[in-house]
């Protein structure tokens, strides 16, 4: 996907020597070979049979060293290596082997957000001040790199690095051991995945990317610092959002690792991403963010074509809470991405800060849009003009839009062009360099609504929605001589409704598992202000305002430091299970929080799981939904994989037959049915975390249309019952085929409130 930001290229030199150790031979491609959990704990031992196994295909060892990219030993067990499909298929046969699979390329998902959540770092009561701020916990970023320089990743009030850190400072072109400190811990990158699918070398002339763990394009800086920057004060974009930037959890100590590059097509391939989890596993990271998704159609949880399912298994199983993007291809329903049970799948939405921007008419009516441009501004009335009015081709409608050719340079000249959006997939930036070729000296662009603000660094330019665009138009038809001022965006916090989910998050329900709710929990993901790589010829602020569930993402991966540097012994599934069951549904003026799509609906399950994240509620949630490696080995049995693929995948002997788990019982802290029969019946069991003697009481919201009985009703602990199993029964007399209907189940003590969403859809049998 498609973080919605601008990707600047840094000029950078490499080396041709490096890139002649890959050959490019036509019939040889890069192909992941999948063996599951490692057989033996000595990485050396499980290196050497993985050449062995090569060689014994290959015909020598010379062979096989000049094949193989990467030994998969941590983690698990593979490895990468440049194969005919001739030779992928022999060695499919191999024993040992689960998958061979061709590498494949996967895209991005692309302040004031902290204390919009009540991370406020003056008080001395939420959860940033009760953690320490994340103090001792390492976040793993699987990204595009870091710009080390950074204000952000300055280590001033940081501890000493954690004795459980593994892992190295790998050096590279314009990137050495010093460019690390207490803040960044660690960095590697990982190339060869992607030069052998590119098949052409770096460009030495343009400087395309940075053979190392440097970021190019500022998408894994951005996510880093959000997640776990240090404090920085006076941090601005161009001025606006102005004040003290930092992290979700400052003290957390950062790990990075380089999988995604700008050169060629760009991406982020399997083969690189793998290691990439094999290697943080080994290194001793505590979470790990991952704002990279595999598009629709999804592959399958133990198809090794789905990389980050596959990689955040093993880490998942080893104690590591992983979150990822929902991707953002939203509104539509089952866009959602990343859908694996053991991965926190974070939702995107806005936040309570807005960019207004005066756009002052000739008639004296004064109307409202957003923008980020603070340059370049004339300051005084200019003529504007409609696009279409100015069209290079009358019978070319194209000119709408302003797409780049389309408009009359010698009309566009010295005006303020209107233009209007046709589809919800043209853009400002784009709109903003055809008016600029033409001459134009400002942009006003009316769209179908969406969330997100793009710079258009050439000229000033302005987002409207249609009803405003139609206003300024109906102007300009009316005038002699249209004439329009564009003022300058100001920063306002606090006078728009919040949250509501952004427009492009990614939707459920799930397309590969329905019975799994994704996406989890939702995060802010719009506008969000953090650190960037510098561009331009005045360097920038180090700053950048960008927009996507990869920017959501790493909320929750910082939000989870702090959860962690508390809780120390929660599993992944504790954690998630906190976050979920505590989430908000309420906005800012109390009413629901609503969806940015094309209804404006209020928000469902599928927009945002449980909610939006709520961090200080989340430390201390009174019951949580527990899962343990073997409750989603069984799930997979339940869900259809043979005994084969789920015995691949843990490398223990599985028998489906036996080890099975209704797929609507693994304890997930919510519960959709995706088609209810009359009557369903639903186990869980909750486990408490608050006082000892402790006793919950049920309350049922149930789906319209559906009845629902719990069993208990009442749960109660103490010093040896700490751990209660319930059921939730739901009937349905439902005559017609239905769409989702959702509802909640809460758990209620005096002091805490365990909310579960709830979704299902009826169908008549």
């Amino acid at each position: 996907m498609d973080t919605k930001l601008n990707l600047f290229v840094v000029l950078t030199l490499v080396s041709i020597q490096f890139l002649s150790t890959f050959p490019k031979a036509a019939i040889s491609n890069v192909h992941i070979v999948y063996m599951g959990e490692k057989e033996n704990e000595d990485p050396t031992v499980t290196k050497m049979f993985h050449y062995k196994m090569l060689s014994d295909l290959l015909g020598s060892k010379e062979a096989a060293k000049s094949s193989m990219l990467y030994s998969y030993k941590h983690g698990f067990s593979g490895f990468a290596a440049r194969l005919t499909d001739s030779q992928a298929k022999e060695i499919e046969a191999f024993p040992g082997v689960v998958q061979v699979i061709p590498n494949q390329v996967h895209k991005f998902h692309t302040t004031r957000s902290w204390d919009f959540m009540g991370l406020n770092d003056h008080s001395t009561t939420n959860l940033l001040t009760k953690s320490n701020m994340g103090e001792g916990i390492i976040i793993g970023v699987i990204d595009s790199g870091v710009w080390p320089e950074s204000e952000s990743f300055n280590d001033r009030g940081m501890n000493p690095i954690p004795p459980h850190w593994q892992g190295i400072c790998q050096e590279g072109q314009l990137f050495n051991s010093s460019n690390c400190n207490k803040k960044l811990i660690g960095a590697r990158w990982f190339v060869k995945g992607i030069l052998d699918q590119s098949q052409t070398p770096i460009n030495i002339s343009n400087g395309e990317d940075i053979l190392s763990a440097r970021d190019s394009s500022g998408h894994g800086t951005h996510t880093a610092s959000i997640a776990a920057g240090n404090f920085v004060v006076n941090a601005n974009y161009e001025g606006l959002a102005a004040g003290l930037a930092r992290g979700g959890a400052p003290r957390a100590h950062l790990a990075v690792y380089k999988v995604c590059w700008s050169f060629g097509h760009g991406g982020c391939t399997d083969a690189d991403l793998l290691k990439a989890f094999d290697k943080a596993i080994q290194d001793g990271v505590d979470i790990l963010s991952v704002s990279i998704g595999i598009s629709i159609p999804l592959f399958s949880y133990a198809d090794q074509r789905n990389s980050i399912a596959i990689g955040s298994f093993h880490a998942t199983a080893k104690g590591i809470t992983v979150a990822c993007s929902a991707g953002n291809d939203g509104p539509t329903t089952m866009t959602v991405e990343n859908t694996a049970p053991w991965i926190i799948t974070v939702a995107a939405t806005t936040i309570d800060r807005a960019f207004p921007t005066a756009i002052t008419l000739g008639n004296n009516l004064t109307l409202w849009g957003q923008s980020v441009d603070t340059r370049m501004h004339n300051h005084g009335f200019t003529g504007i003009t409609f696009s279409d009015r100015i069209a290079l081709n009358d019978s070319d409608d194209s000119a709408l839009g302003c797409k780049r050719g389309s408009l009359n340079a010698t009309l566009a000249a010295g005006q303020i062009i209107l233009c209007f959006s046709q589809s919800s997939t043209q853009n400002i930036f784009s709109a903003a360099i055809s008016v600029a070729e033409a001459g134009g000296v400002g942009l006003i662009f009316a769209q179908y609504r969406s969330d997100g603000l793009e710079s258009c660094h050439y000229i000033p330019c302005i987002k409207v929605d249609y009803e405003v665009g139609t206003q300024i138009l109906s102007y300009i038809r009316k005038a002699r001589s249209p004439i329009a001022k564009l003022g300058i965006p100001k920063t306002i916090i606090g006078k728009w409704v919040s949250p509501k989910v952004a427009d492009f998050s990614g939707r459920g329900p799930s397309s590969i598992s329905p019975t799994v709710l994704k996406p989890d929990i939702a995060a802010p993901g719009v506008d969000i202000i953090a650190a960037y790589i510098p561009f331009g010829a005045e360097k920038s602020s180090g700053f950048a305002l960008l927009s996507g569930t990869s920017m959501s993402c790493p909320h929750i991966a910082g939000i989870t430091a702090l959860i962690k540097s508390v809780h120390k012994n929660w599993s992944p599934a504790a954690i998630r299970s906190a976050l979920v069951t505590t989430a908000s549904q309420k906005g800012t003026d109390g009413s629901n929080i609503a969806e940015e799509g094309s209804t404006r609906k209020v928000a469902d399950p599928f927009d945002m799981g449980g909610g939006v994240v709520n961090p200080n509620r989340a430390i201390d949630p009174g019951l949580i939904y527990d899962i343990e490696t073997n409750d989603y080995v069984k799930f997979l049995c339940g869900t259809g994989f043979s005994s084969k693929s789920v015995s691949g995948l843990t490398r223990t002997k599985t028998n489906c037959t036996k080890n099975r788990l209704n797929e609507l019982n693994l304890n997930l802290p919510s519960i959709t049915i995706p088609y209810l029969k009359r009557k369903v019946t639903v186990s869980r069991k909750v486990t408490n975390v608050g006082p000892v003697e402790s006793m919950y009481k049920a309350v049922v919201e149930a789906p319209q249309g559906v009845n629902m009985k719990v069993e208990p009703q009442i749960l109660r602990f103490n010093k040896t019952t700490q751990i209660v199993p319930f059921k939730v029964t739901f009937f349905t007399t439902g005559k017609v085929y239905g769409d989702y209907r959702f509802g909640r189940l809460i758990w209620r003590d005096p002091k805490h409130t365990v909310t579960i969403p709830i979704s299902m859809r009826a169908i008549f049998v």
